[in-house]
C-alpha cells in the first residue's frame, strides 16, 4: 500500500522469511558459528534455543545455506508433534529411506545402513528438527536412540535441535538427562540489541528499495526498541504500522509519534493481554505460517540464497528479463559477453578481471582449463590463491570480498564465470557485463547462480594454514601480532602457537561471523588481512549511497 510513496520495491517489514532480507546481528553471528562449528566437526548433538520470533530458523537455514551439498545430507522435520513411530518414518521419508510399513525397529535399521553407506561414501548427513520443544518425552528418548548410530571413530548423523526456552527446561528433566548429557554444543539466541537493532530497520529499508526512502527519527528508533524489545518480528511488525501511518500523512519520515500510534493500535487489537515478554501468544498463528513458508523456501531456494533443500530451481528467464531493460552494447562489450564466450575463454576472463583487483597481472595459458583446475593453474601463475565453495549471496556480502559465480546461462551450454565486483540497492554488481548488463537483481543473479563461487585471494605475508603447535615460529608471531592489533591482545607475541593465541583466533573469528574452530581457514585469514595487517584487501564497491557495512 505505502510501497510507491516511499519508492519501496517491495514491502521492508514482511513477516514471512524471504532470503533476501537475512540480517545477521552480533548474537545471529555466534549461534551460527556455534551450529556450523558443531556440524563441520561432527559433534553429534546440538541443541539452539530462543524466544519466538528471535530468528532461530534464520540461522538455522543460513548454517545449512553453507553446507557442501556434494558433501552432506540434509533432513529438517518442521512439523514434530508426532509420535516416535511417525517421527522415524518422517526422518527416513526424508533421506529416501524406506519406511512404509516397516515397524520402529524395521526403521532404524534401514536408517543404521544409509549412516553406514553415506559414512563410507565420505558424506555427513544432518538432521535438523525444529519447534522440537513440541516433542514428547518418548520421542526425545527416540532421538537419543538414533543418536547411539555411529562407528568407533565417528558419530554416523549429526542433530540438531532448535525451538523456544521450553526445550531446554524439557532436556533438564531428570529422564532425559542421558539425552541431555550428549548435547555437545548448545547456544540461546537473545534478542538484538539497540545497535542492531537499528542496522536491523536500515538493512531492511536498504534491501527494500532504499535506505534513505523513509527517515525513521532517532526518536522513533528508540520508541521501536522499546516495544519490540530487539524481537526481529516484533519490530517487523511495528515498523509496517508506522510506515503506514506516515504514508496516511503524506510523509516520509517516521516519528515518535508514529511509532506511539502503531504500538497503541497494535496493543488495541491484542486486547492488551499480551505484553512483550510474552509474544508466543501474540505470534502462534504467524509462526505456523512462517514455519509453512520457511518450509516451502528450504525445497525451493536450497542452492540459491541460505535456503534449505538441495532441489532443481525455476530458472527466471534473464535472457529476457536482462535483455529487455539492456542498453546498446559496444562491439568490445558483446565480444566479452560471458553468453558469447566458450567455457574455458569465460573463466580465464573472469580469472582476470579478480586478479587485477588484487594487483596481479593474469597469465593464463590459452590451454587452461575452466573451473577449479583451471583456475588452480591459474592462481599459480599469478601468485594467487583459490579455493571452491558453495554458500549464498549474503554471506559473500557479510565477508565483503570479490568472488567469482559460476553460472548456468539459459540457452548456454556448460558453464560461465562472473566477478561479483560490487552491491547496490537491492542488486548485485557483475563484471563482465551480462547481456549489457552489470547491475543484476537477486532474483536474477539467483535464477543462474549454481551457488558456487571461487575465491581468489593473495596470501601476502605467504602465511600457511596453521593446524598444529608445530607452525614455525615467523609464521606464529606474524598471526599473533594482526591478532592483537586487531584487538585481542591476549594472543600475545611469544612466536608460539598456544592455548592463548588459539583463544584469541576463536574469539577473533566469533567476532568476525566466521565458525570459531581456532584454525586458520581462507576466511579467517582475509579477515585478519583486512582488521589486523594494515593491507588493503579489496572490497565489494558499493552503489547508490545505500548499504556501507
Amino acid at each position: 500500500m505505502y510501497c510507491e510513496h516511499f519508492g519501496f520495491k517491495e514491502s521492508p517489514f514482511t513477516i514471512t522469511p524471504n532470503p533476501r532480507f537475512i540480517f545477521f546481528s552480533k548474537n545471529h553471528r555466534e549461534a551460527f558459528a556455534h551450529l556450523f562449528y558443531g556440524i563441520t566437526n561432527r559433534v553429534g548433538f546440538m541443541e539452539l534455543t530462543g524466544e519466538v520470533g528471535t530468528g532461530k530458523t534464520t540461522v538455522l537455514r543460513t548454517v545449512l545455506s553453507q553446507i557442501d551439498d556434494d558433501s552432506h545430507r540434509i533432513a529438517l522435520i518442521l512439523n514434530p508433534c508426532l509420535s516416535g513411530l511417525e517421527l522415524m518414518r518422517s526422518i527416513n521419508r526424508e533421506f529416501d529411506v524406506p519406511c512404509e510399513g516397516l515397524s520402529s525397529s524395521e526403521l532404524l535399521q534401514e536408517l543404521n545402513r544409509f549412516l553406514l553407506a553415506e559414512n563410507a561414501a565420505g558424506r555427513t548427513v544432518v538432521l535438523v528438527i525444529d519447534e522440537a520443544q513440541n516433542l514428547e518425552p518418548q520421542v526425545l528418548e527416540q532421538i537419543r536412540l538414533i543418536s547411539n548410530l555411529e562407528t568407533e571413530t565417528a558419530k554416523l548423523i549429526q542433530i540438531v535441535l532448535a525451538g523456544q526456552p521450553e526445550l531446554g527446561t524439557l532436556l533438564e528433566r531428570k529422564d532425559l538427562r542421558q539425552l541431555s548429557q550428549r548435547i555437545a554444543v548448545r547456544y540461546h539466541l537473545r534478542a538484538m540489541d539497540f545497535a542492531d537493532t537499528q542496522a536491523y530497520i536500515g538493512h531492511r529499508l536498504e534491501v527494500a528499495g532504499g535506505r534513505f526512502a523513509a527517515n525513521f527519527t532517532a526518536a522513533a528508533l528508540k520508541k521501536v526498541y522499546r516495544f519490540s524489545g530487539g524481537y526481529p518480528r516484533l519490530i517487523n511488525i511495528v515498523c509496517d504500522r508506522s510506515l503506514l501511518i506516515a504514508f496516511g500523512e503524506s510523509k516520509h519520515e517516521v516519528s515518535a509519534r508514529d511509532v506511539a500510534t502503531a504500538i497503541t493500535e497494535i496493543r488495541r487489537v491484542q486486547n492488551d493481554t499480551v505484553p512483550v515478554a510474552r509474544i508466543r501468544l501474540l505470534l502462534a498463528a504467524v509462526l505456523i505460517l512462517c514455519l509453512g513458508f520457511a518450509g516451502y523456501l528450504y525445497q525451493k531456494n536450497r542452492m540459491a540464497v541460505a535456503s534449505l533443500s538441495s532441489v532443481q530451481r525455476k530458472p527466471v528467464p534473464i535472457a529476457e528479463s536482462v535483455a529487455a531493460d539492456a542498453p546498446l552494447e559496444s562491439d568490445s562489450t558483446q565480444r566479452n559477453d560471458p553468453s558469447r564466450l566458450t567455457e574455458r575463454d569465460s573463466a580465464r576472463q573472469a580469472f582476470g578481471v579478480i586478479a587485477g583487483l588484487w594487483g596481479s597481472s593474469s597469465s593464463a595459458s590459452e590451454q587452461g582449463k575452466a573451473g577449479l583446475a583451471g583456475f588452480l593453474v591459474m592462481a599459480r601463475q599469478s601468485d594467487l590463491q583459490v579455493s571452491s565453495v558453495r554458500t549464498n549471496l549474503e554471506f559473500l556480502y557479510f565477508l565483503d570480498v570479490p568472488v567469482i559465480l559460476e553460472v548456468n546461462i539459459p540457452g548456454v551450454t556448460g558453464k560461465r564465470y562472473l566477478v561479483l565486483t560490487g552491491r547496490g540497492q537491492g542488486t548485485a554488481v557483475v563484471q563482465p557485463s551480462l547481456r549489457g548488463k552489470s547491475s543484476l537483481t537477486g532474483e536474477e543473479l539467483n535464477s543462474i547462480w549454481t551457488g558456487r563461487c571461487y575465491f581468489v585471494w593473495k596470501n601476502f605475508r605467504k602465511i600457511p594454514f596453521l593446524p598444529s603447535p608445530e607452525a614455525q615460529r615467523r609464521e606464529v608471531l606474524l598471526v599473533q601480532q594482526m591478532l592483537v592489533k586487531a584487538g585481542f591482545a591476549k594472543a600475545g607475541k611469544s612466536g608460539i602457537f598456544d592455548g592463548a593465541t588459539v583463544s584469541a583466533l576463536k574469539e577473533f573469528q566469533k567476532a568476525r561471523g566466521l565458525a570459531a574452530d581456532g584454525k586458520l581457514g581462507i576466511q579467517t585469514l582475509l579477515l585478519l588481512y583486512r582488521y589486523g595487517g594494515s593491507i588493503s584487501v579489496p572490497r565489494l564497491e558499493k552503489r547508490g549511497g545505500g548499504y556501507q557495512g
